[in-house]
């Protein structure tokens, strides 16, 4: 019944203390007539026609308490507060190492060995191709179908092109 009655008039009360935030304004109806209901047995001696400013200024207390709260805290902190902290951070970097590590197992021994002479030791085609004792041609192909495969192996890990 208190709900019913004075619910709307409030929420059109609460909802211009708010700003128009009609989800916050909700939330400060529903606390002021749960107080209500909490304090029933003290209301409940001052007539009906007196509950409704008790109601509002019950309401007005909560906005003005809430606002605040909010300027009493600090700022909340969201990703961009967190972007400097990724740069001194190496998480990312070892966790891309070990999604490269798992992927490389997968690679055949021929194609593993030509990939960390070429793009981890950082040699030419050449020059791993006369590390390893193979035909330029031979070293050639080798690191475009090994290349082909890690794509493949690191695309089953989640990892986008």
């Amino acid at each position: 019944m208190l709900y019913e009655e004075h619910a709307k008039p409030l929420l059109m009360f609460v909802l211009r203390l708010t700003g128009g935030d009609r989800q916050r304004a909700e939330d400060v109806v529903q606390e002021t007539l749960l107080r209500a209901w909490r304090n029933a047995h003290r209301l409940g001696t001052q007539g009906q026609s007196s509950l409704r400013p008790w109601l509002v200024t019950v309401a007005r207390r909560i906005v003005i308490d809430d606002h605040r709260s909010e300027q009493a805290r600090p700022a909340e902190t969201y990703d961009r507060d967190l972007e400097g902290f990724s740069e001194s951070d190496d998480t990312d970097r070892v966790l891309r190492m070990m999604t490269i590590t798992d992927a490389l197992r997968t690679l055949s021994q021929p194609h593993r060995e030509v990939l960390v002479a070429t793009y981890f030791q950082g040699r030419t085609v050449p020059e791993a191709a006369e590390e390893l004792g193979l035909p330029l041609g031979t070293a050639k192909s080798r690191v475009y179908y090994a290349l082909r495969a890690l794509r493949a192996a690191l695309l089953e890990r989640g990892v986008t092109e």
